[in-house]
């Protein structure tokens, strides 16, 4: 019964959101070199708390995600299924390791992409873990950064991964910077490719206001 419960709010949150996310406006910035590595799989790397943004962003292929085996997660889950994201069940304290093998299962089998968020999913913030890497390094794939940005918007700057929540009708600016071979990526190199996205991200939506 809880299970139905919390798998009609997600629906119910999902619906939300879609509506939500379908009145910003986008602003996109791809790095040149992605156009080289088009038909590879792509890992869309970002931290936590700028995912809002990235959400509006329409993506190129279907998308995998790793969700936690939380009752939480069960939730997010159906959220993000409303939104159009394939969901694959894991978390790093629970499953972690069977969840990443069924999601780079689904990259390989259905020629998809991925989303992480390096950063999570109890942070710190900012450090990236290894989950994106070793997706990358096992599909043959590109690590791909993320930054976001928005004009108007809401910062929980006491939440842990200082979530940014986009105001409904707002322009936001979405960068994927210079992927990165799985072969020659690690966290360090990662986290500052991200680091550097959202900056870029930053400095767009300065130029807007002006």
């Amino acid at each position: 019964m809880r299970e139905r419960w919390r798998a009609a709010v997600g629906a119910l949150l999902g619906l939300v959101a879609r509506a939500w996310l379908a009145t910003l406006r986008v602003r996109l910035e791809l790095h040149p070199e992605l156009e080289r590595h088009r038909d590879a799989p792509w890992v869309l790397s970002f931290f936590h708390g700028t995912q809002w943004p990235l959400l509006a962003w329409k993506r190129r292929r279907p998308t995998v995600v790793l969700v936690s085996l939380s009752a939480d997660g069960a939730m997010q889950a159906r959220a993000l299924a409303t939104l159009k994201l394939h969901v694959v069940r894991g978390s790093s304290s629970r499953g972690g390791a069977r969840g990443l093998a069924a999601l780079v299962c689904r990259m390989k089998r259905d020629r998809m992409d991925a989303a992480f968020a390096v950063d999570g999913p109890r942070g710190p913030y900012g450090t990236v873990k290894r989950g994106a890497l070793l997706a990358a390094r096992h599909t043959g794939g590109w690590i791909v950064p993320l930054g976001s940005a928005a004009t108007h918007a809401k910062i929980f700057a006491r939440a842990w991964d200082r979530f940014v929540l986009a105001w409904p009708f707002t322009t936001v600016a979405v960068v994927l910077g210079a992927p990165i071979h799985a072969a020659t990526a690690n966290e360090h190199l990662v986290g500052e490719a991200i680091a550097h996205a959202n900056a870029r991200a930053a400095a767009m939506i300065r130029c807007a206001r002006e």
